[in-house]
């Protein structure tokens, strides 16, 4: 019971509510005629005295009729509320009065909302990029989602950096409430919950999201050198690496194929490559190195690889005609800020060359939000300036608009800006000098207006902006304070659950879902270097084998010499000791004495001779004196 209760007691305030906010609808309405009629009895009164002007004045001897209230002078219309007047309200009405398909950004602010003054921007002028800036807090996120879901029911794809997680609320139907329908209807927009078809994605997989990652070579030296903080040296040096890879046909596609390359690049087999190109400073690669190092750490790593997202993917449309809004995950962006702003520009840069020329269309292939733009341009390099200044110019005839969203103009160097065709200006804060004098230069830039810009700038409501936009004509449409609509769908986050189920669903989960590690540089200069250091081993143990042979021929030789030398000297000693045993006796004896002498001697001798001729006798005789001579060799 007490259940039935509350819900009747909620069904009975929204019933209220609802009646509330037509009764208030109604209001505005009869405000509105009331103010229309107004304007006409001043038209009507400036018609009437215009012609009493030129009226002959009647005869003095005529008498003069009775005045009545019928020829009473009209009252005077009261002061317009706002800062402008009718005529200025008339000029803005009819600048913003398009005849092509707009985007309806909100009504005209005069002190009330006019939901009579709408505000627009014409598709077909999308493609001639934008800015949308303010301080923190005012509705830039807002104004990015109703601006992506009006594309996206136009049929224009859509591509944006979701920083804070709010942007995913696009896939979720919007929540209505009593104050948000007020406010909706008090500037004329017919405020219903939609959602829209929406394509999550992540930086390399980190995050929920189908992974986007990209090669090295496809990044490019000079995005690269953007991201690693390099110098003009360290990036002209990085170049050449870039241009001997691809000459060499090595492929660079993450970050492991390029430390490889420039490890390679100053070794004893790989600084013979460059001679022709000017070679490597040892210092330079080892700055790149250390860089290398810290933006893996900071996540990189994961970005690089493949498969590499084909950015065409982002140019789809759902089966119902509406564009897909792709949604980037940046978990973390004030982590790696030069990743993801150079990420950013790599994927437009990678849409400039793929996509062919189609001129002026009647609405954009896609139109591209780079959030948080200030972080494209810090520290940027002149050739980085050049190269993104250049993108932006002819992208537009590729059928792709730009919109950078930063918090002031100045986050945005001059030569960007210039070429931006509308501006969504949010609440800008001064509060230093330095804000006072970028408010200034803001205020410069606008086109002549009937408002003291520098002190709307500073006073705009959350959800309220100045606006100048590019008519057909390509002209600037006039400055107008605007109230902008509200987002058909969530404005905060869809929960994670259907952001899971969505990216699970998704077909492109299946094609980029998983990395590829195919044979590249890393691979190749890794099997060349271990077979060079193989030959290197092989040719130092031949040297080291041919030493040693060397060294023991030297050792046998000198043995070989000892040897004959002991030979020689046992030979010798041979030889004395038969001469002593082979010697004549002594004179004075008979000559019988030395006849039997001679006989006993001859055969002694001969029996002598034979034993010490022997082999076995020579053996031992040897065996002896090399025991004197100690030049025995030992066992």
């Amino acid at each position: 019971m007490g259940d039935d209760a509350v819900t009747r007691a909620q069904e009975a305030a929204a019933a209220a509510a609802a009646q509330a906010a037509e009764l208030q609808r109604q209001a505005q309405e009869a405000m509105r005629l009331a103010q229309e009629a107004a304007a006409a009895a001043e038209a009507a009164a400036a018609a009437a005295a215009q012609q009493a002007a030129t009226t002959p004045a009647a005869p003095s001897d005529a008498s003069p009729r009775a005045s009545s209230p019928a020829d009473a002078p009209p009252e005077a219309s009261a002061p317009p509320e706002g800062p402008l007047d009718e005529t200025a309200v008339e000029a803005i009405r009819a600048g913003y009065a398009f005849e092509g398909a707009a985007l309806e950004l909100g009504a005209l602010v005069n002190g009330d909302p006019r939901p009579d003054v709408q505000v627009r921007i014409p598709i077909a002028m999308t493609n001639r990029h934008g800015l949308v800036a303010g301080a923190t807090g005012t509705g830039k996120t807002r104004t990015l989602q109703g601006l992506a879901e009006q594309l996206s029911a136009h049929g224009v794809a859509v591509f944006a950096a979701d920083i804070k997680g709010d942007l995913s609320g696009i896939a979720t139907p919007g929540e209505g409430n009593p104050k948000l329908l007020a406010r909706t209807e008090g500037i004329g927009q017919a405020w219903e919950a939609a959602s829209f078809p929406v394509e999550f994605f992540s930086l390399g997989g980190t995050g929920r999201g189908v992974p986007i990652r990209a090669t090295v070579a496809g990044f490019g030296p000079l995005l690269l050198s953007k991201a690693l903080g390099l110098n003009d040296t360290q990036e002209s040096s990085l170049g050449l690496v870039f241009h001997y890879a691809e000459d060499a046909g090595l492929a660079l596609l993450d970050l492991d194929d390029l430390r490889s390359v420039l490890q390679y690049l100053v070794s004893d087999d790989g600084k013979a490559e460059l001679e022709g190109l000017g070679g490597l400073s040892t210092a330079t690669v080892g700055v790149i190195l250390r860089e290398l190092v810290a933006f893996a750490e900071a996540g990189a790593d994961v970005f690089f690889g493949e498969p590499e997202i084909d950015t065409a993917e982002f140019l789809r449309t759902a089966a119902d005609g509406r564009g897909i809004v792709s949604l980037l995950e940046v978990p973390g962006v004030a982590d790696k800020p030069a990743l993801y702003s150079t990420f950013l520009m790599w994927l437009l840069a990678d849409l400039f060359n793929d996509l062919p020329e189609v001129g002026d269309l009647d609405r954009p292939k896609l139109v591209f939000f780079f959030d948080e733009a200030h972080l494209l341009f810090a520290d940027a390099s002149k050739d980085f300036l050049a190269q993104v200044v250049q993108t932006v110019r002819l992208i537009r005839s590729k059928g792709v608009g730009v919109f950078f969203v930063t918090q002031t103009p100045k986050d945005v160097p001059g030569d960007v800006l210039g070429q931006l065709g509308s501006r969504i200006q949010h609440q800008l804060r001064a509060f230093t000098p330095d804000d006072a004098k970028a408010l200034r230069a803001t205020v410069s830039t606008y086109p002549r207006s009937a408002y003291d810009l520098e002190e709307v700038l500073t006073t705009l409501g959350t959800g309220e902006a100045i606006v100048t936009v590019m008519n057909e004509k390509g002209a600037p449409s006039p400055v107008a304070w605007t109230r902008l609509r509200a987002p058909q769908a969530l404005m905060s986050p869809t929960p994670d659950a259907s952001i899971d189920a969505a990216v699970a669903a998704s077909p492109l989960q299946a094609r980029y879902g998983t990395p590829v590690d195919r044979e590249s540089a890393h691979e190749l200069l890794t099997a060349r270097m271990n077979a060079a250091a193989a030959a290197a081993q092989a040719r130092a143990d031949a040297a080291a084998q041919a030493k040693a042979d060397a060294e023991l021929a030297k050792q046998q030789a000198a043995i070989d010499r000892q040897r004959a030398k002991d030979e020689r000297a046992a030979q010798a000693e041979y030889d004395r000791i038969m001469k002593q045993t082979g010697g004549s006796s002594r004179s004075g004896r008979t000559g019988s004495q030395r006849s039997g002498s001679s006989r006993s001697r001859s055969g002694s001798s001969s029996v002598l001779e034979q034993v010490l001729g022997s082999k076995a006798t020579r053996d031992v005789l040897t065996s002896v004196v090399e025991g004197i001579f100690g030049t025995r060799r030992r066992r």
